[in-house]
């Protein structure tokens, strides 16, 4: 005993069909009431070939030019259903470009994020050195050895923008001379200029991660960003490109028009 699938059916269920075969069949039935009324099934088998071809053309020609016309429709429905799922393919494609899109974007910053972390502590560490050259006993003296050293401590523990700030705080004085402070020596300028470079190439790297310059801006606003800043202004070789940053008036101003659309 065979198990048969449940609500499988063989009867079409275009209603176009069942209409071509519903009218083909009272089409059958009104040739033969014709045949058998007008013409006698005997003198209609004694026709000659020619004359029976004449009248089984015309009597077909109705049930020919009624299935050209259900196939059309049949047709024309069918390549609809094919537009639409190639539609919902299309969107299907798109939903999963995005997400591949997303999934390599959020891939990119993670790795960002992690060399990020590296490239901070060594601009801590080439910013502490530029310190000690420019401020330590090597220096102009402004901090004892032991000074520094607490510094270093201060960076070890994980504060590695710890010396960046001790230079931005420098601002406040007025006879503060950032060139010879940054640049005044082959020691200081090779310092000044591995801190660019590193800096650098981590801003190049936040580029291509980052979508609404948040990852930029948390850079150029940090400790390392700000004295990035100020030794592209003042270096004395290379002329830096600006670099691209949120514009809070900009951003304020879009978000009051915003509102006031709304």
């Amino acid at each position: 005993m065979t198990n048969e699938e449940p609500g499988k059916s063989y009867i079409p269920q275009d209603w176009r069909i069942l209409f071509g075969l519903t009218l083909t069949a009272l089409w059958f039935i009104f040739l033969v009431v014709y045949i058998a009324r007008n013409v006698g099934w005997g003198q209609f088998m004694d026709l000659p070939i020619d004359e029976m071809g004449a009248f089984l053309e015309g009597a077909f020609a109705f049930l020919a030019f009624l299935w050209l016309v259900i196939g059309l429709f049949i047709q024309q429905s069918v390549l609809a259903e094919n537009n639409e799922e190639l539609r919902r393919n299309n969107l299907h494609s798109e939903k999963q470009t995005q997400a591949i899109a997303a999934t390599e974007l959020n891939a990119r910053q993670e790795t960002f994020f992690k060399i990020s972390q590296a490239t901070r502590r060594q601009l801590g560490a080439i910013s502490g050195l530029l310190f000690i050259s420019s401020q330590g006993p090597v220096g102009n003296e402004s901090y004892s050895s032991d000074q520094i050293a607490e510094t270093w401590k201060q960076f070890a523990s994980g504060d590695t923008e710890v010396f960046s700030r001790m230079f931005l705080t420098m601002g406040a004085a007025s006879d503060i001379d950032y060139a010879d402070l940054f640049f005044g020596t082959e020691i200081r300028k090779r310092h000044s200029d591995n801190f660019l470079v590193g800096f650098d190439r981590l801003v190049k790297l936040a580029e291509d991660c980052d979508t609404d310059n948040i990852i930029m801006d948390s850079l150029i606003y940090s400790a390392h960003g700000l004295l990035n800043l100020r030794m592209r202004e003042i270096h004395p070789d290379v002329k830096f490109s600006q670099l691209n940053v949120t514009d809070s008036q900009t951003y304020l101003a879009n978000l009051m028009n915003e509102q006031n659309l709304s």
